[in-house]
């Protein structure tokens, strides 16, 4: 049964025009939701049907995953045309099979929704074509759905998870921190000036001879290494904000990595890098937190993205987490990488409230969740593509 109404769709504007309203009004839901979610902004071809009933409770009925691991493995990285050909081959397949295993038909769903940035930019518009037809074919609403919005939603899989709360976003190309106060409603607290987390894992991980991708093989490298063995750059010490910098130490962390002679140098080497990179998670994090208990009573820390699967940057900030009496959630690992269970989930929240996109949605290379701060006060300059985080 459909609950959401239709009448009233508004103009999804070009991803250019920086003022654009990128949601139009519609009925709001009043039943549970059944929402298609697809996923393609790097190199998973991904599909999911998540059911959202009234009260905020969501639950996966399935969620397929194609990795493009074997097909980037070769060149140490995600290769943009290899990616989005991939996402070609496969979007209909996987869309299928996660149909067929949630046990829905077309007929039995309230809304699409498919990432619509920001990411490389070919795989999403595969994704969001995809979902355009399959809203065309069944005159179903759209929702194209920011990815960094999907992985802020994404503890809430599975399990009711209220808001507000405290955001660190910690992926390969993303590291912010946020206020979520609500689907739509997100304060950027601090973000990073250069590299994010997991790209200063992947790039050690090469430098250290590791394989595709590089930060869970650091990782299992690091285990039983000893990093008291390297005094690695800390970044920002003694600045009052929440940003982050990680370039300092992928630069030093590298250099090493092409002196180290035996297994033992680098596996103490990656034990080292792992323990730098989680201790200044933590203290920026500890910085959000302290600022966001003056404002709210309700006082929890989640951390959501690919690299928040690394163990050891879980434990550092659930301790950093208890010293400031905050409650502490991970997803499920995964929920930590890029999945469209997280994008079925945030569309079904915009549904919710009646917020749908029209038909010529536009793919965002770039598409901050606080785009009114990314703009405002830019860690890094806007260009032709718009502001980055």
């Amino acid at each position: 049964m459909r609950t959401v109404a239709r009448e009233g769709r508004g103009r999804y504007l070009d991803p250019m025009d920086l003022g654009a309203d990128y949601s139009s009004e519609a009925g709001r839901a009043t039943g549970p939701l059944v929402v298609l979610g697809l996923e393609t902004s790097c190199d998973e071809t991904a599909a999911s049907v998540v059911r959202l009933t009234p009260d905020g409770a969501a639950t996966v009925l399935s969620s397929v995953v194609h990795s493009q691991i074997d097909d980037h493995a070769a060149y140490g990285g995600v290769v943009p045309e290899i990616a989005a050909r991939s996402h070609v081959e496969m979007i209909a397949g996987v869309t299928a099979r996660a149909m067929a295993e949630a046990g829905v038909g077309y007929d039995g769903l309230d809304g699409v929704a498919a990432t619509a940035g920001p990411g490389l930019v070919g795989g999403v518009m595969v994704g969001l074509s995809f979902g355009k037809a399959v809203a065309l074919a069944r005159d179903l609403p759209l929702v194209a759905v920011n990815h960094l919005e999907g992985h802020a939603v994404s503890a809430r899989l599975g399990r009711p998870v209220d808001y507000p709360f405290l955001l660190l976003l910690v992926s390969g190309g993303h590291c912010q921190l946020l206020e979520v106060r609500g689907i739509g409603d997100m304060t950027r607290l601090g973000t990073t000036i250069d590299d994010a987390a997991g790209e200063a894992f992947d790039k050690i991980a090469k430098a250290l001879g590791l394989g595709y991708p590089g930060g869970p093989a650091l990782e299992r490298l690091a285990e039983g290494g000893d990093g008291g063995r390297f005094d690695l750059p800390r970044a920002l010490l003694g600045r009052k904000d929440c940003d982050f910098s990680f370039s300092g130490l992928k630069t030093a962390a590298s250099r090493l990595a092409h002196a180290c002679e035996t297994d033992r140098d680098r596996a103490d080497l990656a034990d080292a890098v792992q323990g730098a990179i989680a201790r200044q998670l933590a203290d920026r994090s500890d910085r959000a937190m302290k600022a966001y208990a003056e404002r709210h009573d309700h006082r929890l820390l989640v951390v959501a993205g690919g690299v928040a699967a690394n163990r050891t940057v879980r434990a550092t900030l659930e301790a950093a987490a208890a010293r400031n009496g905050f409650a502490f959630l991970a997803p499920p690992m995964a929920w930590c990488t890029d999945n469209a269970a997280m994008i079925a989930l945030a569309g079904a929240e915009r549904l919710q409230k009646g917020w749908i996109s029209d038909i010529d949605a536009a793919a965002r290379p770039r598409w901050p969740l606080d785009e009114a701060r990314a703009l405002s006060d830019p860690a890094h300059k806007p260009g032709r593509k718009g502001a980055k985080a």
